[in-house]
């Protein structure tokens, strides 16, 4: 299961940057929905992390 947990917080981390960098691109203020979405990702993605160390722990 860590092996699918450590997929799916790459394929989070993607996303992420996706994001991040179409923000960084654009001349303006990112839309409230885009910095929600980045702030979603990473509390799902700190959510992922502790379940890997949980797995890892036992």
């Amino acid at each position: 299961m860590t092996e699918k947990l450590e997929a799916l917080r790459a394929r989070l981390l993607a996303a992420q940057r996706e994001l991040i960098t179409a923000a960084a691109a654009a001349d303006m203020m990112p839309s409230d929905n885009s910095l929600r979405k980045i702030a979603d990702i990473e509390v799902t993605i700190g959510a992922i992390e502790a379940m890997i160390d949980e797995q890892r722990k036992a």
